[in-house]
């Protein structure tokens, strides 16, 4: 239980795996039930748990779900990057939609990566997609990876000298090069200090298993040299036909340039900035962000 609202766990079958979820609030709604998808590639919902709480505002079911390869769902260490790919996530999404019995009518609201993963969703056009938020995304990697590095630029100039000094060594993973990032993410990622439990979560079980985060982004936020790292969606961002909400915070790694494509190219997009936050408002201004996300679905609870 969430205070008094009921949870329910469980896993989907997804191919030769398992997909966990939770469920926050009852299917039966009639409201729009809410699929949270997590970020990385490669996190776990534990950084976006705060969204259940959209349940006991508005009372809508709110779906949070690890990806295959993360978290509490099937871990596959051993796969390498030929295995983890965009048309992968999208399958295991839609074999969840199935499952749940929700695919014929449901919101989406993908944070970093899950919103990447929402718009390449979105742009099939899917029917039962009736509202889909986007949150602190990038739509090309290549302006992500170039705002990172201008954000980086101004950063300490001992900090930014270790940074180059471990990744021209290859020693990435030294202490000193990850207490150098840290700098960065404290800045960028969650400004909230110390951080709060649910984020040091997803950030402890990365440090056990990064497979699915080093094979498609990389060692860093802005060190990116998997698989994602030429990866747009900006020439086909007309395409989406659900109503969509973009949130990003002021500090954020995901800058104004880098949501740009979203704001000019997806009909009838609303935007909204959170001035206090940087790529986490859901923890960082969590009351206004998930009001922000409530009024919005409750515009298409309608449909």
């Amino acid at each position: 239980m969430v205070g008094s609202i009921a949870t329910t766990e469980g896993h989907v079958p997804f191919r030769d795996y398992q997909t966990w979820y939770r469920v926050t609030g009852s299917l039966d709604s009639a409201l729009l039930p809410l699929v949270v998808a997590h970020g990385g590639p490669g996190c776990t919902h534990d950084y976006v748990d705060s969204f259940k709480d959209i349940s006991a505002l508005d009372g809508r079911p709110v779906i949070h779900y690890d990806q295959l390869g993360n978290g509490n769902s099937t871990r596959l260490p051993d796969k390498g990057p030929d295995f983890w790919t965009v048309d992968l996530f999208l399958e295991e999404l839609d074999t969840l939609l199935a499952h749940l019995g929700i695919k014929d009518r449901y919101a989406y609201l993908g944070q970093s990566w899950g919103g990447m993963l929402g718009a390449e969703h979105a742009v099939r056009q899917p029917e039962g997609l009736k509202a889909l938020v986007i949150a602190n995304s990038p739509a090309n990697m290549r302006t992500w990876v170039a705002e990172a590095n201008r954000l980086r630029r101004d950063l300490p100039d001992d900090v930014q000298a270790t940074l180059l000094k471990h990744e021209d060594a290859g020693t990435i993973t030294d202490p000193e090069y990850v207490a150098a990032s840290r700098v960065f993410y404290d800045r960028h990622v969650c400004r909230v200090s110390p951080w709060p439990p649910e984020v040091v979560r997803t950030f402890a079980i990365m440090d056990e298993d990064n497979t699915v985060y080093r094979n498609m982004n990389g060692p860093t936020e802005f060190h990116v040299i998997g698989t994602m790292k030429d990866w747009t969606i900006e020439d086909r961002l007309s395409r989406i036909t659900a109503p969509t909400l973009l949130i990003s915070g002021r500090h954020d790694e995901a800058t104004p340039e880098v949501v740009r494509p979203y704001v000019e190219n997806v009909p009838g997009i609303k935007w909204v900035l959170f001035e206090d936050s940087s790529h986490m408002p859901h923890v960082e201004q969590k009351a206004l962000c998930l009001a922000t996300v409530s009024d919005f679905l409750k515009q298409h609870d309608g449909l």
